[in-house]
């Protein structure tokens, strides 16, 4: 096994101490029942807020259990032990609320004047085309 030099030690200590000075990371975390939001305080003084229900595995969750939200000890993410869920504080400041399948299941309920025109003429056309079998 290979040993590790202090400079190398230092190297990374110091990239540390400069993660944790840029990168947002969660100082608290509370649900705020009125706003019906989960309520983010960082370690830079601005605070985020996002709805549950576009959480993966928060979606079904009682107000009691989205409020035992946790701040993980690295201040990365959020976890609520009932619900065995945890959410990242990267993942959730860009707008990603899960995983890739949970996103698309989320875009896919999206209702726009565009999409409810194409069910409409799609309904007209007699609706969704069967599949052929052996296809």
């Amino acid at each position: 096994m290979a040993e590790i030099s202090d400079a190398a030690i230092d190297a990374a200590l110091e990239r540390g101490m400069l993660a944790r000075e840029l990168e947002p990371r969660a100082a608290a975390a509370h649900y705020d029942a009125t706003s019906e939001r989960v309520v983010v305080d960082l370690t830079n003084g601005c605070t985020f807020a996002f709805p549950p229900r576009l959480g993966q595995g928060l979606e079904n969750a009682t107000a009691d259990q989205i409020a035992a939200v946790e701040v993980s000890p690295s201040g990365y993410g959020l976890h609520w032990a009932e619900l065995d869920t945890d959410l990242s504080i990267p993942g959730l400041m860009a707008g990603l609320f899960g995983t890739r399948a949970h996103m698309a299941r989320l875009a896919g309920r999206g209702r726009s004047p565009a999409k409810a025109a194409a069910a409409r003429a799609n309904g007209a056309k007699g609706g969704r085309p069967r599949k052929q079998a052996g296809i």
